[in-house]
């Protein structure tokens, strides 16, 4: 149920709506608009009668939604959603780049990358300090030690920082460093983890599983949604499919087709989507093409020495020449290229 208040309704009678819906022991959510506050309802197992809101003082009208992804569908809020990470927008006009190593492996390699990926117009750094990989004997990463090192790049770079959160346990500790916090594909229906990150209230970028559907990466942010926190970003970052010759399928299509099902952001993850790194821009292009609203890269300063994912990260001057072409095709499909913030 959607109940849309009128443009003129006070903060008064907003609140009335979401105490009646309390009363009636499920959850509402106040969803700012362009023109005007809606109030979503979740918890109920059947229909709402819309009647036991129309005509309360400042509701305009009552609606049921049809999408299982209540909160996060377009039913809910036509207009989309913009996610404000100091000062960068993501889900705006400009396309948003983000890009940096796999891994946080040392001081050094880590600047650099900063610098370099800042240099060619990237306005976030992305960064893993807690790493789930594949095998136990791979590095794991440097974890809170990471998480210092990612703090001051952004100190020296002006760079936000996304970086993954692995458990529940660590989610608080990165959150106090991050600006937007990468739950990975792995994690996509880590239902515990999707909504102790709603809880925390920071940025959220949600990547799709190995083998998730797009109704499925959906459900998936309507946890964190249903937390509290609507600052979700979604991430296309391939599929698993039978194919071989790459590391994953990308889904270009579910670019548009998030697009018409949600309001919120959608990026494109190039560099998983396709794990071949002179293919990389290819994919990163496609993306841009496609309307993503932004690409999250890998670059290493030296992908052959990469203590993880060097065979897909571009060095520093490949991702320089991908931006140059990310810009023509933004201008191309009318949009721009976000900067980075003032160091």
């Amino acid at each position: 149920m959607l109940v849309l208040m009128k443009p003129d309704a006070t903060a008064e009678q907003i609140e009335s709506v979401k105490e009646k819906v309390r009363v009636m022991g499920f959850t509402p959510h106040g969803i700012p608009g362009a023109q005007r506050v809606a109030v979503g309802i979740t918890g109920n197992r059947g229909p709402i009668e819309a009647d036991l809101f129309i005509g309360m003082p400042g509701v305009a009208d009552a609606l049921r939604v049809s999408q299982p992804f209540k909160l996060v569908s377009r039913d809910v809020k036509p207009e989309d959603t913009v996610v404000d990470v100091g000062g960068i927008r993501v889900g705006g006009p400009q396309v948003v780049v983000m890009a940096g190593p796999c891994s946080v492996e040392s001081e050094k390699q880590l600047l650099q990358a900063a610098e370099a990926v800042r240099a060619a117009g990237a306005s976030f750094l992305r960064g893993g300090a807690y790493k789930p990989r594949t095998s136990p004997y791979e590095f794991q990463g440097l974890r809170e030690d990471g998480l210092k090192l990612l703090a001051k790049a952004r100190q020296e770079t002006g760079l936000r920082i996304v970086t993954e959160v692995k458990d529940t346990e660590t989610a608080e500790l990165v959150a106090q460093y991050a600006d937007v916090l990468q739950i990975g594909a792995r994690n996509m229906q880590n239902f515990s983890l999707l909504e102790r990150a709603g809880e925390l209230g920071k940025p959220v970028l949600l990547k799709r599983g190995l083998s998730a559907t797009v109704k499925e990466l959906l459900m998936a942010a309507e946890y964190i949604a249903s937390r509290g926190n609507y600052q979700v970003i979604l991430c296309e970052r391939g599929i698993r499919t039978f194919e071989t010759a790459t590391r994953n399928t990308v889904d270009i299509n579910a670019i548009p087709v998030l697009q018409s099902l949600t309001h919120l952001p959608v990026l494109l993850d190039p560099s998983h989507g396709i794990g071949i790194r002179q293919h990389v821009p290819a994919i990163a292009r496609a993306g841009v093409a496609a309307g993503a609203d932004g690409l999250i890269v890998e670059v290493h300063p030296r992908p052959e020495e990469a203590l993880s994912d060097g065979f897909q990260s571009l060095a520093p001057p490949e991702f320089a020449s991908l931006m140059k072409q990310v810009e023509q095709i933004a201008h191309a499909v009318g949009r721009g290229v976000a900067q980075p913030a003032a160091r």
